[in-house]
C-alpha cells in the first residue's frame, strides 16, 4: 500500500475545489510512474477515511479520472490504474463587380494551385446542418456594442484610431493570457500571444514560419482541408497518420518518425486537432498526449495544436490542452473565438515562446498590418467583465440539450441510413451514411427541399470514401432540428 496520506494533500481553502486537486495529483502520480499501469487504488471509503474528506469527495475524483482514461473501473474488482496508462519508469516531457471589359484569362501565364481549390463555407438561410457553426442569436451583442462605445469615450483618440501594436491590442492580450491560464492551464503571459483574424491566420503564419519547401508534416488521415492546405502551400510534403477512437495513433506515428529518420528527411510538423478531432470528433486519448510530448522532443519535431473549440465539452471538465503539459516549447497553440461567439468576429491567436511570436509578428506585417483594434479592445472588455465566461456557460448547456435531442432524433428517424456516435463535445456530429447512399446526391437532394449540408466529400482522404460529413446541431433550435432531420430522412428516402 503507497502511503497516499504523505502523497495526497488537499486544501479547502483553495478555489480549486478538492475533488478537482485529488484529480490532478493522482493524475501525477501515474505520469510520473509512481502509480503503475494495472494498479488497484483503495476503495473511495476507504481512502476518505485516511485522508479525512467525505466518500463522496473521492468518487467525484475517481470519476473525473474514469471520464479523462487515467482510470477503469472493473466490476466486482475494483478501480484500476488504465492498461494503457504511462511506462512506469518516470519519463521527461519534454468581391468586387467586374467590368464588362475585363478579361476573365490574364495575358500571361500563372500556375493554379489545385489544392487549394475546397467549397467555402458559409452560413445558409433556412434550415441547416452546417459543418458545426455557434448559434448567432446567442452571442452577447448587447454587451459587444456597448464595449465598441466605450472605445470611442475611452483614452487618447490619436492613439486608438491610428497603428496599434502587430501582436494584438494590448488588453485583449493580457485578458486572453490569464483567461488561457485559468481555463487551459497555460502558464503564459502577453509576450506569448500573438492575436490574429482567427485560427486559419494563426495557422497560415506558422506553417509559413516554421516549414520550408521538402519539409515533413504528419496529419490525421482525416484532417481539415484549410490546415492542409497551408502546408502543401509552403511545397511541404504531407503524411497521414491513422485516427481512430482514441484519436492520432501515435505507435504509428513513432514508426513514421523513425522511418523518415533514416531516410534524412525527419518529420518537422504534427498537426493536431486533439481535444475534437476534425472532422470525426474523438478526443486524443490522455497516454497518447503524453507520448505525443515525447515523440516532439525525441525527434525535435513542432506540435501545431489546432483547439478549435475548447469552450465546449460536455463530459466532465474539457481536457487540458497539449500546450498545458509542454515543458519543453515544442507546442504552438491555435485558438479562436469565432466558433465561441461568432463567424463574422474574426479573431483567433497563436500562443507560443516569445521568440517564435516576434517572428510571427513580423511576418504578419507583411500581411496585414494589425488587426481590427476596436473589436479586439471589445472582446478584452468582455473577457475582463466576464461577459464572455457568463456567454460560454450559457452556450455550454444549450448546445448541449441541443446534441442530445438531435442525436435522439436521427436515431429515432434514420436508424439504419445513419451511422454515429454522440460527441463528448463539439457542435457537430460526424456521421456515416449506408455505402448505398450517394452523398452529392443527397445533398443535392436536401437543397432541394429546404435543408443544407454538405455532401462531405472534401473529407474523404485519396483513395477512400468515407460516405460521410458533419452534421452541426449548435446553429439551430430543436424545432428546427426536428424540422431539419424530417427533410434528411426524405431525402434519404427519396433516392
Amino acid at each position: 500500500m503507497l502511503p497516499f496520506k504523505s502523497l495526497l494533500a488537499v486544501d479547502k481553502t483553495a478555489a480549486t475545489p478538492v475533488f478537482v486537486q485529488l484529480a490532478d495529483q493522482l493524475q501525477q502520480l501515474i505520469r510520473s510512474g509512481t502509480l503503475t499501469a494495472g494498479q488497484r487504488l483503495p476503495g473511495t471509503r476507504q481512502l476518505a477515511q485516511l485522508l479525512g474528506l467525505h466518500r463522496q469527495t473521492l468518487v467525484a475524483a475517481y470519476d473525473e479520472l474514469l471520464a479523462q482514461g487515467w482510470l477503469e473501473s472493473r466490476s466486482g474488482s475494483g478501480t484500476f490504474v488504465t492498461s494503457h496508462a504511462l511506462d512506469s519508469r518516470p519519463q521527461p516531457l519534454a468581391d468586387s463587380l467586374a467590368l464588362p471589359s475585363v478579361r476573365h484569362q490574364p495575358g500571361y501565364s500563372f500556375e493554379p494551385r489545385s489544392f487549394l481549390a475546397r467549397p467555402v463555407l458559409t452560413n445558409p438561410g433556412g434550415l441547416r446542418l452546417d459543418d458545426g457553426f455557434p448559434d448567432i442569436r446567442l452571442a452577447p451583442m448587447d454587451e459587444l456594442s456597448r464595449a465598441y462605445r466605450s472605445y470611442f469615450r475611452w483614452g487618447n483618440p490619436q492613439q486608438h484610431f491610428g497603428y496599434g501594436d502587430t501582436k494584438g491590442h494590448p488588453l485583449l492580450r493580457e485578458q486572453l493570457a490569464r483567461h488561457l491560464n485559468e481555463t487551459r492551464g497555460l502558464h503564459t503571459t502577453p509576450d506569448n500571444v500573438l492575436i490574429t483574424r482567427g485560427s486559419i491566420m494563426g495557422l497560415h503564419l506558422a506553417s509559413q514560419l516554421l516549414l520550408r519547401p521538402a519539409d515533413v508534416v504528419a496529419t490525421g488521415l482525416t484532417s481539415w482541408a484549410g490546415a492542409t492546405m497551408n502546408f502543401l502551400n509552403t511545397g511541404a510534403t504531407v503524411l497521414p497518420v491513422a485516427v481512430d477512437q482514441h484519436g492520432l495513433n501515435t505507435d504509428q506515428l513513432a514508426d513514421l518518425c523513425d522511418r523518415q529518420q533514416r531516410l534524412g528527411r525527419p518529420i518537422r510538423m504534427v498537426y493536431v486537432t486533439p481535444h475534437h478531432h476534425y472532422p470525426t470528433t474523438v478526443t486524443l486519448r490522455a497516454d497518447r498526449r503524453v507520448r505525443l510530448l515525447q515523440l516532439a522532443g525525441q525527434y525535435g519535431f513542432v506540435i501545431l495544436e489546432d483547439d478549435y473549440d475548447y469552450d465546449f465539452h460536455y463530459l466532465s471538465r474539457p481536457i487540458l490542452p497539449l500546450a498545458s503539459a509542454d515543458q519543453r516549447g515544442m507546442v504552438v497553440y491555435v485558438g479562436s473565438l469565432t466558433k465561441s461567439v461568432a463567424p463574422a468576429f474574426r479573431v483567433g491567436y497563436v500562443v507560443a515562446p516569445t521568440a517564435v511570436i516576434t517572428e510571427l509578428a513580423q511576418l504578419r506585417r507583411i500581411i496585414d498590418r494589425q488587426g481590427d483594434q476596436m473589436l479586439e479592445f471589445a472582446i478584452g472588455q468582455l473577457i475582463k467583465t466576464g461577459v464572455l465566461k457568463r456567454h460560454f456557460r450559457k452556450a455550454l448547456r444549450t448546445y448541449e440539450s441541443r446534441r442530445d435531442y438531435f442525436c435522439q432524433l436521427l436515431s429515432t428517424a434514420l436508424p439504419e441510413a445513419v451511422q454515429f456516435t454522440r460527441p463528448d463535445g463539439g457542435l457537430a456530429v460526424w456521421a456515416t451514411f449506408d455505402p448505398a447512399i450517394d452523398m452529392a446526391s443527397l445533398a443535392e437532394r436536401a437543397r432541394q427541399t429546404g435543408l443544407s449540408l454538405a455532401n462531405g466529400l472534401f473529407h474523404n482522404p485519396p483513395g477512400q470514401r468515407l460516405n460521410g460529413t458533419r452534421l452541426g446541431f449548435a446553429s439551430s433550435t430543436e424545432a428546427e432540428l426536428e424540422q431539419a432531420v424530417a427533410l434528411l430522412k426524405q431525402a434519404v428516402n427519396n433516392r
